[in-house]
């Protein structure tokens, strides 16, 4: 198994092309499902979780072609096409190591008229259970079971029908496999209390690229008028907007400066606002954004929240800025129940972080020390990096595995902006 090393201690400068967003690639993949037609995704990122959902996709009839598959180049172009539905069942060996193959359930009922899928998998950052999903997808007339771990859904004669959908809670995944069903449902659905979150925009903005008609876009109400089918699109995926605020901590942790290339400002107001806050200066370039580090970090109080609030996946790099920050910050974690793992890691650098149930005091500690740790999870991982960034002596991260789902060439970006970081095998 792979490890990092990261050598702490050195300024950050240069500039850092931005992939394509891992969370919105997820979820327009499975778009090919409601054709027969090709659909081209463009800015693919190159990352573990899209292959996998590849491989799901072969796995259920689609066949997949990629272009731009140079080492030297960031993100590909990906032709999918759906042109028979060979199989409707997404099986548990794929879908338990990613959760977002559970957005494969709304385009196959929509589609083929049923679905049989397994339980989904991911990070173990807490309980995230897909109720919502499947009452939405009742809602609009689908007969759902659960039975020996996997949702069995099959749609009455006639198909799908439109509806009323009301959230409980914000759900981003719901409303994903809520709106890919609803296309082709016959009639009208309202989704009420929907995600805001900018990956809902481009997963729309792509099914109307493909005829679907939808309203209400970014907001919290999206109206969805029926059509009896789609036709094939070239669409291109939204730039990362977490990989981006990852990158505008680590020059803020490091003293340095970064150029954000592709960065969406509009897209991560929060937390862009929450980096200023902190004393970092950010600025608009052509074509991104700029990211300074102010004379020292200031301490915040921040609470995770649904878009456009602060977002839960920025909760471990902050956390790790934090540590290095002149006071005591204060964090709260309202999205999940078990997103703190990466804090008796950070603790072994020399974080003084306390754990009180949703909430960690972060008081602010003069220098990190390089240490051996393991990452748990996906941002967890990055959080660790970021730390080893400006720690002094010595970083070896383990269970790299969870980093090499969402950070594209994670080592050759920060190489290329002074980092000394490299992959090594541990075997």
């Amino acid at each position: 198994m792979d490890k990092i090393i990261i050598k702490g201690g050195r300024r950050l400068e240069g500039r850092i092309q931005i992939s394509g967003a891992k969370n919105a690639a997820l979820t327009l993949l499975p778009c090919a499902l409601l054709t027969d037609e090709p659909l081209t995704l463009r800015n693919l990122p190159r990352l573990a979780d899209v292959d996998g959902f590849g491989h799901l996709m072969n796995q259920l009839g689609a066949s997949t072609m990629i272009e731009g598959s140079k080492r030297d180049e960031f993100g590909r172009v990906m032709t999918l096409r759906a042109s028979n539905i060979a199989s409707t069942v997404a099986p548990y060996d794929i879908v338990r190591k990613m959760r977002a193959s559970i957005l494969v359930l709304g385009p196959l009922m929509a589609r083929a008229g049923e679905a049989t899928v397994s339980l989904p998998g991911g990070c173990a950052i807490g309980n995230r259970p897909i109720d919502l999903h499947l009452k939405a997808l009742e809602a609009l007339g689908a007969e759902i079971e659960l039975a020996a771990g996997y949702v069995k859904a099959k749609v009455p004669s006639g198909g799908l029908r439109g509806g009323h959908v009301r959230f409980p809670v914000v759900s981003v995944g719901a409303t994903e496999n809520a709106l890919m069903a609803a296309v082709l449902a016959k009639g009208t659905t309202v989704i009420e209390n929907a995600a805001r979150e900018p990956e809902i925009t481009d997963l729309a903005m792509c099914l109307i690229a493909m005829g679907a008609k939808i309203s209400g876009l970014r907001t919290d109400t999206l109206t969805v008028e029926g059509v009896d089918r789609l036709h094939g699109a070239t669409y291109a995926v939204m730039p990362d907007r977490i990989e981006a605020g990852s990158y505008a901590c680590a020059a803020a942790i490091t003293g340095g400066s970064i150029e954000l290339v592709g960065a969406r400002k509009e897209t991560m107001t929060a937390i862009l606002d929450a980096l200023i806050e902190a004393g970092v200066t950010v600025e608009d370039v052509k074509g991104g954004i700029r990211v300074t580090a102010g004379a020292d970090i200031k301490p915040l109080t921040l609470s995770t929240a649904p878009f456009p609030a602060f977002p839960t996946d920025m909760q471990a790099q902050f956390m790790s800025m934090l540590a290095l920050a002149n006071g005591t910050s204060l964090l709260t974690e309202t999205i999940f129940e078990n997103r703190y793992m990466h804090v008796p890691e950070l603790s072994r650098m020399g974080a003084d972080i306390d754990v009180r149930g949703r909430a960690a005091v972060v008081r602010g500690v003069p220098k990190l020390h390089g240490a051996e740790v393991m990452a748990t999870d996906l941002r967890a991982s990055m959080s660790l990096i970021l730390a080893g960034l400006a720690a002094e002596g010595e970083t070896i991260v383990s269970r790299i595995y969870h980093l090499d789902r969402g950070y594209e060439r994670l080592e050759e970006k920060l190489q290329a902006v002074g980092a000394d970081i490299e992959r090594v095998s541990a075997g």
